[in-house]
């Protein structure tokens, strides 16, 4: 094995743990990937030999490539605090893909990343990196230029962020599909109380359509219910999957993707309803992960 192929194989043995890094700090498969990529590239262009740790050092090239992914994406809003909503990881309702486990090890369900989206890119990468994969504040901080001191109180900020925000779902899976059945039954029929019935006091829906624009959000039962009776009256077929480990579903529009929807349930009602509908992301989407 020649140089290049030890390498090669060296790399590989990290892509998994490289690309759960990326996707939790970009929320983006495709970016994830693409931060993947340009590690391998500076790696290949790197003197390996004088590598002390390389998954360490892979870590931390990814990391960095992230931040930059994150700064250039805030900068081209015009306002940084406009909500756009994490890329869903999508699976058939019969089980979890076996690549996709390490990327949603720990419950990053979809509201979570929805939570780290707020996060400056500087709080995202201190949590990410310390409370989700155990890195020393003392190596973070040369990534984002601070002292160990600063990026630990980055990372505490983003830890009270997300205690603060993060719905914490019901684990049983068969009582979460049982809950999103009951909302989708109830809007089919056109029940408004039943509706409203199958949702969380505080329940917040949020929505985004793509194309650079902010995520839409509606907050209260009686809101959400009124916008779910006006999808039912469009012909809409929904098929069952997993969104990032939860209950979901994909709906179908004249045999096309029309929207990603997960749903969060706490308490045996819904808390977080997030719809993706996102043109780009929908052409891409395998519809092979849909029930019959």
């Amino acid at each position: 094995m020649n140089e290049k192929d030890w390498l090669a194989d060296q790399f590989e043995e990290h892509r998994t743990h490289l690309r759960a890094v990326a996707y939790r700090m970009l929320g983006s498969l495709s970016e994830a990937d693409d931060a993947v990529q340009e590690a391998w590239i500076r790696l290949s262009r790197t003197d390996a030999s004088a590598v002390e740790n390389l998954g360490a050092w892979l870590t931390t090239v990814v990391a960095r490539v992230s931040l930059n992914m994150l700064r250039s994406r805030a900068a081209r809003r015009e306002d940084p605090m406009e909500l756009h909503l994490p890329e869903p990881i999508v699976d058939p309702a019969d089980g979890t893909d076996p690549e996709h486990e390490a990327l949603l090890a720990d419950s990053v369900g979809l509201a979570l990343l929805v939570v780290l989206e707020t996060l400056s890119p500087p709080e995202r990468l201190a949590f990410v990196l310390h409370d989700m994969f155990a890195m020393p504040f003392d190596e973070i901080a040369p990534i984002v230029d601070r002292s160990p001191e600063a990026a630990r109180q980055l990372a505490s900020r983003a830890r009270r962020r997300v205690r603060g925000a993060k719905a914490i779902p019901d684990p049983d899976l068969a009582r979460q599909r049982e809950v999103v059945e009951a909302f989708l039954a109830a809007a089919r029929q056109g029940d408004f109380e039943r509706l409203v019935a199958t949702l969380d006091p505080d329940v917040v829906l949020r929505a985004d359509y793509g194309g650079g624009a902010p995520a839409d959000e509606i907050r209260g039962p009686e809101a959400i219910a009124s916008r779910a009776l006006t999808y039912s009256r469009m012909d809409l077929s929904q098929h069952r999957v997993l969104i990032n480990g939860a209950a979901g579903i994909v709906s179908i529009r004249e045999g096309r993707p029309f929207s990603v929807g997960a749903f969060t349930v706490k308490d045996g009602r819904i808390v977080e309803l997030d719809f993706v509908a996102d043109p780009e992301f929908l052409s891409q989407l395998d519809l092979s992960v849909l029930d019959g």
